[in-house]
């Protein structure tokens, strides 16, 4: 006999797929709207020997990604991306988003009729200086509805269960009202709006301004000039995210805005990393190894990404602050560079 409810697969269980897990965990396990078994892709890899995946199922705790934290019991890791989308009605996306065109090859012909999904990765899709963005890439592929959730949530307060908000960007009002229920929670609290779009490219762009912001804390900036990068930044966002079709800048009042820019730059990886960046002399590369534990480093990434789509446009020197966090992470002007390029000092 078929389960009454929804059922809910996670694609990803990284350190911010893990803090989604025990959301979704609780969640589908307490209301009556979900199944309560939800199967969570984890990556194959050993950690001192054994199987990821089993340490989750036995332990309930992601020991790599996000250790100290325990994750509901009714999550099951699954090495097989199929297994684990099998039978399922919502797909949540949580994986770096260099990969998400081999994972969506690898499940098309084994999803469920009816099912949608939502991206929770922070990025966009490049191709000959062409954008995506990453929704539209899944949505393609696998010919679903799809929405997005981005926010101010560093996955260690999530996980900790800090009080946080976050934004769904959603076009259907019955998704949107299943996708709150899945997500809320009193500590991680969702608000739903339309502009798709401006939620998601907030989510990729943020992390170049956040690149920019490490750049300020390793040069020893103050607090103001750092706030006027985070400005300029914001203003720059905007700017792109028009060319693209968002629709009202009070989107930007939202987490997925002005909030997680701000939590970007003061405590996400990218500001930690490009502040090593400017005091080590080590490259992208080997800050990303040695700091990252394996998780991936998106706005140097982003800022390349954009670069491209800015230059086939003709449009680089309209953004000056996208365009010089580009040319210090891939043409060697010193850092050193920053204010000169945007504040013409």
């Amino acid at each position: 006999m078929a389960q009454a409810g929804k059922k809910a697969a996670l694609i990803g269980s990284g350190n911010w797929g893990s803090a989604i897990a025990r959301i979704v965990g609780a969640t589908t396990r307490d209301l009556p709207d979900f199944q309560s078994e939800v199967k969570m892709w984890v990556f194959p890899e050993k950690v001192n020997g054994r199987d990821l995946g089993d340490i989750i199922n036995t332990e309930h705790e992601n020991v790599k990604y996000l250790p100290g934290f325990k994750i509901p019991e009714n999550v099951v890791a699954c090495p097989d991306v199929i297994e684990t989308i099998k039978g399922a009605d919502i797909l949540i996306f949580v994986v770096p988003h260099q990969f998400i065109a081999r994972i969506c090859e690898q499940i098309k012909d084994h999803i469920k009729p009816g099912v949608f999904g939502i991206s929770l990765i922070k990025g966009m899709d490049v191709k000959d200086g062409n954008i995506r963005l990453i929704s539209e890439v899944i949505s393609n592929a696998l010919s679903i509805d799809m929405s997005v959730l981005m926010g101010a949530n560093v996955a260690k307060d999530v996980a900790q269960e800090d009080f946080c908000e976050s934004t769904i960007g959603c076009r259907s009002t019955e998704q949107g009202d299943l996708l709150k229920k899945l997500f809320h929670s009193p500590t991680f609290q969702i608000r739903i709006i339309p502009d798709l779009i401006t939620v998601e490219l907030c989510g990729a762009l943020k992390n170049i301004v956040a690149v920019a912001a490490g750049f300020c804390d390793g040069l020893q900036y103050g607090t103001s000039t750092k706030a006027a990068v985070l400005r300029i930044g914001l203003g720059e966002m905007w700017q792109f995210i028009k060319i693209f079709g968002g629709q009202d800048s009070i989107s930007l009042l939202e987490s997925c805005g002005v909030a997680d820019l701000i939590a970007t730059c003061f405590g996400g990886r990218n500001r930690r990393v490009s502040e090593a960046f400017v005091t080590s002399g080590k490259s992208f590369e080997v800050l990303e190894a040695e700091m990252l534990d394996g998780q991936k480093l998106q706005g140097p990434l982003t800022a390349k990404e954009v670069h491209e789509y800015l230059t086939k446009e003709g449009k680089t020197d309209q953004f000056p602050l996208f365009n010089v966090v580009h040319s210090i992470c891939y043409e060697g002007l010193p850092p050193s560079d920053l204010l000169k390029s945007i504040a013409k000092l």
